[in-house]
């Protein structure tokens, strides 16, 4: 008679023949046996979604951890109204608008269109919900390529909003607006279904981002054939960025959200006069702070490390072969990095003393800084050389966040636009801030992200006259909230608040003190 065990192992095969002839992590109820489904997820293999659906999760999950559903959520709803209403089916024009925009944070309610639905709400896990509405759908539909979502095209989309999403997103509504060449798929539209007030209110925002263009366009050729359009303006403010059209809409997104920040941040953040700073005086501070900056930004990582482990590795006396203390290599290869990471970022700093322009200066050394971080791990075999390649070239994902990070190719757009914005912005409490932010928020690295960033944040703090500055790992979970709370709802006070917390005194006034 086989053993508990025995009957596990067996599920576990099942589960990873369905993992190897699918390649998505959603499973129905008809893709494996009750027996096998029950076994799996009484022993946290699966997670049930609502009857009849599951989702792969771990069994050493925490308790309340949201990482399985938050990664499987947009795949869950293709495949579940696929599966229901057949092609029969798409996102709001809304929700259409935020993904076509490059935004695929998890909202806390997917709406689904379709002449079969139902007008019922499904409640999911972790407060998120599924609502399907009996109405037509967008003509024609698109699929959306990472999830094979069902989505508005981007004119119809902008057409059938609510005239309250250009207020309600307008990063969105300004990012998707910006995406189309010229007026002739916006017209075709406007023109079959002879619609003057949604005419006027699409004339009125193309001429908000500054596509006067278009707008003309919109409105001479309605009233050519006899239309009486009103052109109104839907925005409750301008463009804070002059109009050119992208390639990418990660490239517009991205800058409006600067401009949207970094006022956030002025408010917020303390202000000083930028002093004058001896060079060997600041490093000899910066070795004098390594060992608790290394502890706290490891720590913050979920690394164990100890200050006698630090300590070792900077002192030159860590010899893994030889000592059985050193048996925890990843820990130890991390903290090696770290040193290794610390002291190219003090060059760095040294020519950001010296004057050079602070968002050059990490565009050119970013690289270096990832290299050093790790490279004892490719010595010692934890990673592959290619690790060490450059941009990540994967899908990745963050632990128990909303937020999904840019998939690979728009890294490829985006880091060029961070910093370009880096190199222009005049105040070093925006770069600074919004720097570190947009960092994590791209996240264009497997791993290192938030050391990085770290790194990053302090390289502009130090040419503003402010003091190196430490995230301490007790406020571990502040520091994740207020980052969520940026990347999900675009508020960037709470980020700003932190931060500015955390400032020391300024580097001269402590010596005299």
């Amino acid at each position: 008679m086989a053993t508990i065990q025995e009957k596990l192992a067996d599920s576990l095969h099942e589960l990873q023949r369905f993992q190897q002839e699918n390649n998505h992590t959603i499973i129905k109820s008809s893709d494996l046996s009750r027996v096998h489904l029950v076994r799996l997820v009484d022993n946290g293999f699966l997670q049930e979604v609502m009857k009849g659906w599951y989702i792969f999760s771990r069994p050493d999950s925490a308790p309340g951890d949201t990482t399985n559903w938050y990664t499987s959520f947009w795949q869950f709803i293709s495949m579940y109204a696929q599966s229901r209403f057949e092609n029969d089916w798409c996102l709001t024009p809304e929700q259409s608008l935020v993904l076509h925009s490059g935004n695929i944070t998890v909202p806390t309610q997917a709406i689904i269109r379709s002449p079969k639905g139902t007008n019922n709400v499904r409640n999911l896990l972790h407060n998120t919900s599924l609502l399907d509405i009996k109405t037509s759908i967008g003509n024609p539909i698109i699929k959306e390529v990472q999830f094979g979502l069902n989505l508005y095209t981007l004119a119809e989309a902008l057409i059938e909003c609510s005239p309250d999403f250009f207020r309600l997103d307008n990063i969105s509504a300004r990012t998707c607006l910006s995406l189309l060449p010229d007026a002739s798929n916006i017209l075709s539209i406007l023109l079959e279904k002879g619609n003057a007030t949604k005419a006027g209110r699409l004339a009125g925002a193309f001429r908000n981002i500054g596509n006067t263009a278009i707008a003309d366009e919109i409105m001479n050729t309605m009233k050519s054939i006899g239309y009486v359009v009103r052109e109104v303006d839907p925005f409750t403010d301008m463009a804070a960025i002059a109009y050119t059209r992208p390639s990418s809409p990660y490239v517009v997104r991205l800058k409006l959200m600067w401009n949207s920040m970094r006022e956030g941040v002025l408010a917020n953040f303390p202000k000083i006069t930028k002093v004058s700073i001896d060079i060997e005086t600041y490093m000899k501070h910066l070795d004098e702070q390594y060992k608790l900056d290394a502890y706290h930004s490891l720590s913050i990582e979920g690394y164990k490390v100890t200050n006698d482990l630090i300590e070792k590795v900077r002192s030159g006396t860590w010899e893994p072969e030889n000592n059985i203390s050193d048996i925890e290599l990843r820990n130890a290869m991390a903290a090696r990095g770290y040193w290794q990471a610390f002291q190219a970022v003090k060059e760095s700093v040294v020519k950001v003393i010296e004057g050079g322009n602070a968002g050059d200066i990490v565009d050119d050394d970013h690289r270096t800084w990832y290299r050093e971080l790790f490279s004892p791990s490719v010595v010692a075999g934890l990673l592959k050389p290619a690790d060490l390649a450059g941009y990540r070239v994967q899908q990745v994902y963050i632990s128990g966040s909303m937020h999904t990070p840019l998939n690979p190719d728009a890294v490829r757009d985006a880091m060029p636009v961070l910093f370009d914005l880096l190199r222009n912005e005049p105040e070093a409490s925006v770069r600074a801030v919004l720097g570190h932010f947009f960092f994590v928020y791209i996240h264009p690295y497997m791993d290192g992200n938030g050391r990085i960033a770290r790194f990053l944040m302090n390289t502009q703090l130090i040419s503003g006259g402010y003091n190196w500055t430490i995230i301490p790992v007790e406020r571990r979970a502040e520091y994740m909230d207020a980052l969520e709370k940026a990347s999900v709802q675009g508020d960037i006070t709470d980020f700003a608040l932190f931060i500015a917390s955390l400032i020391p005194a300024v580097f001269e006034q402590e010596n005299e003190e």
